[in-house]
């Protein structure tokens, strides 16, 4: 049987979220481990050094993990939400980069 489109919707939602949230962790713990500074003092260093791209692309590496482990148990649509969640921050990157 065929999932409803309703159903579609929520598993692609909930996926985006998932990625979101893996990426916010991701740069958490950047941050935690690699910064002397705390997060607050990372991101404003950050934005005046012009590395919050870099920042950005070091988080969505957890998505990598999200993704792979939605394929592995066949939850297609929530892949396809952290992939839409990867694509938003690749273009938040590329507004950093040129802007």
């Amino acid at each position: 049987m065929l999932p409803s489109k309703k159903n579609v919707k929520k598993e692609i939602i909930i996926g985006f979220l998932v990625g979101i949230i893996a990426n916010t962790i991701g740069i958490l713990l950047y941050i935690l481990l690699f910064s002397e500074l705390g997060i607050k003092e990372t991101f404003q260093a950050a934005i005046q050094q012009g590395h919050v791209g870099s920042l950005l692309a070091l988080g969505a590496i957890l998505n990598l993990i999200a993704f792979f482990l939605f394929l592995r148990i066949r939850r297609d649509n929530r892949a396809k939400g952290v992939l839409l969640a990867t694509i938003l921050t690749a273009l938040v990157i590329l507004y950093y980069k040129v802007f």
